[in-house]
């Protein structure tokens, strides 16, 4: 079992008032572990993982606390896209990670934001403001009743930041490394994985996707499709991932591609 840790990251004080709108979930690195199954086991992805943690690499040492989890709290005039673009993640994911129905959220309900990156610093910020400027003398509402709202009022407002725009498919991917017998660890566009192991790379077949296009894979993020293989053929992927570990734990899964451009 892994090792969690509930941790408070953020708090302010706002008129003498402790504020506190996000809170961390933080994960112990154990001997044998790597930032692909810490990522793959919480559901986020190394990019989001990397960013929020602010690391350098994916080289992680036992002991060490990685930040995996931002619970967030609704605040009046909150709405799910609007945390969305605050936190740099996905309508679609904040409604998956916490089993949402419908775009309905309440104040004070709490929101798990898993992976999230350091603009959830930004919408700590923007809570405290939004603290100071509800304290303007105001016949303050205090019915439980009255403040939970529906969240979009449109499906416009609902659909916004749900995911990249572009041709979305659904595909069978797989992950492979440089790091292999035989393999040069240049792709057939040219570009070098040796020289850089976390490229973000993804092998197509080009009638399907054209070798140059910028993707976004469901669970792996933006990639370049710079590479073929033998075996990709139709509706088929496979993923650039710094360490033969890492594309062991990823196997074989069926995921969705949006072609940006």
């Amino acid at each position: 079992m892994k090792k969690l840790i509930a941790s408070i990251a953020m708090g302010a004080i706002v008129f003498g008032a402790t504020v506190t709108s996000v809170s961390a979930e933080e994960y112990e690195v154990k001997k044998g572990d790597s930032l692909w199954s810490i990522a793959k086991e919480n559901n986020t992805t190394m990019d989001n993982l990397i960013e929020m943690n602010g690391m350098d690499s994916t080289t992680i040492q036992p002991n060490q606390k990685i930040t995996i989890n931002e619970t967030y709290t609704v605040e009046k005039g909150d709405t799910l896209s609007g945390i969305g673009k605050d936190f740099d993640v996905s309508v679609k994911d904040i409604k998956k990670w916490n089993k949402l129905d419908s775009h309905i959220i309440a104040i004070g309900q709490e929101l798990q934001i898993k992976g999230a990156d350091k603009q959830a610093n930004k919408k700590g910020t923007k809570a405290d403001e939004k603290q100071v400027a509800e304290k303007a003398p105001a016949t303050e509402k205090s019915s439980s009743k009255e403040e939970p709202k529906a969240e979009a009022t449109s499906s416009e407002e609902a659909n916004t930041s749900e995911q990249p725009e572009g041709k979305t498919i659904s595909v069978s991917a797989t992950a492979y490394t440089a790091e292999c017998e035989g393999c040069s660890g240049v792709t057939s566009t040219g570009v070098d994985l040796n020289s850089d192991p976390n490229a973000k790379v993804i092998a197509v077949d080009p009638s399907v996707i054209p070798l140059g296009s910028e993707v976004y894979v469901e669970g792996y993020g933006h990639a370049t499709a710079a590479d073929v293989g033998g075996a990709i053929k139709g509706n088929k992927v496979d993923l650039h991932v710094p360490t033969k570990d890492e594309a062991n734990s990823w196997g074989v899964r069926t995921v969705d591609v949006t072609i940006i451009k």
